[in-house]
């Protein structure tokens, strides 16, 4: 069954959902309210030249994996904590249609963990109502996702969505109580890397007095760059700045001092 599955329809989302007002130069602005899920089992799968280590799987698998008491009970009986994330949420892009697979700077399947019950996604609108959608749950997910995939499971997601007008962002960008996060994704994870570092330099240098220079350094101590996915076609990373250093800085997505 898993040989017969069709690649080029894998990795749905639900939409597009057209925002009234979203307009380009525009962002819109994504609080996930609540992530229902709404099964008592996930599923994984390894297989062949899939992951990190594909070359060196024989057959593939697919291993179904109970939710018992906000676990999940992993191979071995391994008992890990529930962490519901959405792994594909973005806008359209604004050149010609990319696969819900496929990760950019429209966002799509970036699978970032800390998307999140109580973050916000912050997505640069690229056409007209924005075209919102988002899939993928998973229960739980670690950084890298390198088997390929996390506990994929049903679920409902209530998000807010928000236009905030003349606000251009040139990636996505999060956030939760607090850290602030760029995203960035890239065909090497180095890319990537490099990406995520130099949006939030710039954002810092372009939103204070700070010089890029002032703006690297204080990354370099003060902050985090950590590894999102390394599976799909396009890899991702995102750099954490905590909110108490933005603090300092009256930093604040929304363009706001905060």
């Amino acid at each position: 069954m898993f040989n017969e599955l069709d690649w080029q329809r894998i990795n749905p989302a639900t939409g597009p959902v057209y925002v009234e007002g979203a307009e380009p130069g525009d962002a819109l602005k994504v609080t996930i309210k609540r992530i229902t899920l709404t099964s008592n089992q996930a599923v994984m799968v390894t297989a062949p030249q899939l992951g990190v280590i594909g070359d060196e799987l024989d057959a593939p698998k697919v291993t179904i994996v109970p939710i018992e008491n906000d676990h999940a009970i992993l191979p071995g009986n391994v008992r890990v904590p529930l962490n519901p994330m959405v792994g594909v949420i973005g806008v359209a892009p604004a050149g010609e249609a990319i696969s819900c697979g496929t990760p950019d700077s429209h966002g799509g399947n970036m699978d970032c963990k800390m998307i999140t019950a109580g973050s916000t996604l912050w997505l640069p609108v690229n056409v007209p109502g924005a075209l919102f959608g988002l899939g993928d749950l998973h229960a739980a997910m670690g950084d890298g996702e390198v088997s390929v995939c996390g506990l994929e499971i049903p679920g409902e997601v209530l998000v807010e969505l928000t236009v905030v007008k003349n606000r251009r962002l040139p990636l996505p960008m999060l956030e939760n109580s607090e850290t602030l996060f760029t995203l960035a994704s890239a065909l090497t994870l180095d890319d990537a890397a490099a990406l995520a570092t130099r949006n939030m330099a710039h954002f810092i240098a372009d939103n204070t007095s700070l010089t890029l220079a002032e703006a690297i350094s204080i990354l370099s101590i003060a902050g985090d760059l950590q590894i999102c996915q390394v599976v799909d076609p396009l890899k991702t990373c995102r750099y954490a700045l905590p909110k108490s250093v933005a603090k300092q800085l009256s930093l604040s997505i929304e363009g706001e001092q905060a």
